[in-house]
């Protein structure tokens, strides 16, 4: 961590209580018939604000994608209704007229500020699979995941039909699984 400080990587820390329902594979005929559980997450104003300003964001982890996702999405809503509401339903993405990230993440700041609060203190259940654009990120480090899991789907939304390749060849290597397996570097094309 110190080297890419000091190689000039600005580090963030968000918080998201990751629940039971996180490893809870999907059993539904369709994706559509899935309940996701709601995950309740912790994002401070200067985190806001370097987001912000950052031209690429890597996120580290599935969670990190939720939640930085579902701030976008909390601050868009904003943008639109100009009314705040902390929880994000499970469709609300696919709903929500999009606008910038820069629209977005100031609309948000704009209500911390006039509110004058530190950090946003918010839920979300955002389910993210294949066909969901991505508002905030240009990259992803995480580990593999289950079939059949809602962090796979998260995956090959990410990087498109890729995931198939990626996911045979740590198959092919050995490569462990899961949360304490090993990871990759995930780039969309």
């Amino acid at each position: 961590m110190n080297k890419l400080q000091k190689n000039g990587v600005d580090i963030e820390e968000i918080t998201l209580h990751v629940g039971a329902g996180t490893f809870k594979p999907v059993k539904s005929e369709t994706i559509n018939e899935h309940e996701m559980h709601t995950e309740h997450f912790v994002v401070n104003k200067s985190t806001i604000i370097k987001l912000l300003n950052s031209e690429k964001i890597v996120a580290v982890g599935t969670t990190s994608v939720r939640t930085i996702e579902s701030i976008y999405w909390i601050g868009a809503r904003l943008f639109h209704k100009n009314k705040f509401d902390a929880h994000l339903s499970q469709w609300e993405a696919y709903q929500i007229p999009s606008c910038t990230k820069k629209e977005a993440l100031q609309k948000l700041l704009d209500y911390l500020l006039k509110n004058n609060l530190n950090e946003v203190n918010a839920s979300t259940q955002i389910m993210i699979f294949p066909g969901y654009e991505f508002k905030m990120l240009n990259a992803l480090i995480t580990n593999f995941h289950q079939p059949k899991s809602t962090l796979l789907l998260l995956i090959a939304a990410f990087i498109g039909s890729d995931w198939k390749r990626v996911y045979d060849y740590a198959l092919k290597n050995d490569f462990r699984f899961l949360s304490y397996g090993d990871s990759s570097m995930l780039i969309p094309n």
